[in-house]
């Protein structure tokens, strides 16, 4: 669907000034590493290390604009302007690191070879020349946007992925780093601070910080927020309601809702947030997936032994007649086991026992303590 988008509008965006993140990622010292195997053999391993590197690149709509031998650099932002594409290329940048580690393990038992990759992220400006049929851009950047990118990934240690200034400034919100101390850069007169990725925020905590420390004054909406606080109590007094927010872009949903949610009305409510991100893959369940791994507390690197775990004792202690339940959430959560019986049932019948479970559960928590949903982003 890129390639088709990018393909359809690109005598519009040939020649323009973009804002992007570039990405540059390689297996460190591959040619030592595959030197002494047969050359078919070198390239399959090879392969699979590039393959996973793309994948990652895609799932967050980057553009892969070369395959370099044992690496490949990647735009974010362009040719497809993206207003989050820093964002984009840090959560690309940890999932490559996170199937290639994977990925490695598998080559390490069999083969006895450690496979590690690098990556290095910059942003900045540069200018889309042309774009060729099979998506190559040709490019001009703008001052040290690609090579800055490019000494990031030459500086990092295998296994890391370093970032620069100018691009956690954009991503900071939402990713965790490590600040590494100013270091020389080749090509710079002065030393740069580097900052090594770690991790990501989670999006479901966002709404409850509400990145407190950048929040405005509250002004206006008075109206608004007593109508929700009314609402609030007559759900609080059994009587279950529904609020819908809507308005233009960047004129407080988001700061309303966090007023309701800190309010002194809500200390004793259950909040449960969800925030689907618009790089996420189309999905009509996403919203409510985020929601259940908030429910759940799941970890964004547990595996399904680990959520399976989490979501039956859960469960259990919230009661124990909600055992039917177990199924039809875990295969929401990608989690069920591949010989479960609930597989067996028609798309229909899935349906059906997914939308029961996920009622009765949240039917059943409410009945702990009132239950405040919320859900951004839901268009």
């Amino acid at each position: 669907h890129l390639a088709e988008k990018i393909l359809t509008t690109r005598a519009a965006l040939e020649g323009e000034r973009k804002q992007v993140t570039v990405l540059f990622a390689d297996l460190k010292g591959s040619m030592e590493l595959l030197a002494d195997r047969d050359p078919e053999e070198a390239r399959r391993l090879l392969d699979a290390v590039l393959e996973r590197m793309m994948e990652a690149v895609h799932r967050y709509e980057g553009t892969v604009n070369q395959v370099m031998g044992d690496g490949i650099m990647a735009l974010f932002g362009a040719p497809l302007a993206r207003e989050d594409h820093a964002v984009r290329a840090c959560y690309a940048a940890l999932r490559m690191q996170d199937t290639v580690t994977r990925y490695a393990d598998e080559v390490q038992r069999a083969e006895g070879i450690a496979v590690r990759i690098r990556v290095g992220l910059n942003s900045g400006e540069v200018v889309v020349r042309s774009i060729g049929s099979d998506l190559h851009m040709d490019y001009t950047a703008v001052g040290q946007t690609t090579h800055l990118a490019a000494r990031m990934e030459q500086m990092a240690i295998p296994g890391t992925i370093l970032v620069t200034p100018s691009t956690l400034r954009l991503a900071e919100s939402a990713i965790r780093v490590n600040p590494l101390g100013p270091r020389q850069v080749k090509g710079l007169e002065a030393p740069l601070e580097i900052y090594e990725l770690v991790g990501v925020v989670p999006a479901r905590s966002m709404l409850r910080q509400g990145a407190a420390g950048q929040l405005s004054r509250f002004v206006g909406r008075q109206d608004e927020l007593d109508r929700l606080r009314r609402m609030l109590a007559e759900a609080g007094a059994g009587r279950g309601q529904v609020a819908a927010v809507t308005a233009e872009p960047g004129v407080g949903k988001s700061r309303l809702l966090y007023e309701l949610v800190q309010s002194p009305e809500a200390r004793e409510w259950r909040v449960l947030e969800s925030s689907p991100l618009s790089y996420e893959k189309a999905s009509s369940y996403l919203p409510i997936i985020e929601l259940l791994r908030e429910y759940f507390e799941l970890d964004a690197r547990d595996e399904a032994d680990e959520i399976t775990r989490k979501v039956t004792k859960k469960i259990g202690a919230l009661d124990p007649d909600l055992g039917d339940a177990v199924a039809p959430i875990l295969s929401l959560l990608d989690a069920l086991p591949v010989d479960d019986p609930f597989r067996a049932f028609d798309a229909r019948e899935r349906r059906h026992r997914v939308l029961d479970a996920l009622t009765r559960l949240l039917l059943k928590e409410s009945d702990r303590q009132p239950l405040l949903l919320v859900f951004e982003n839901l268009q």
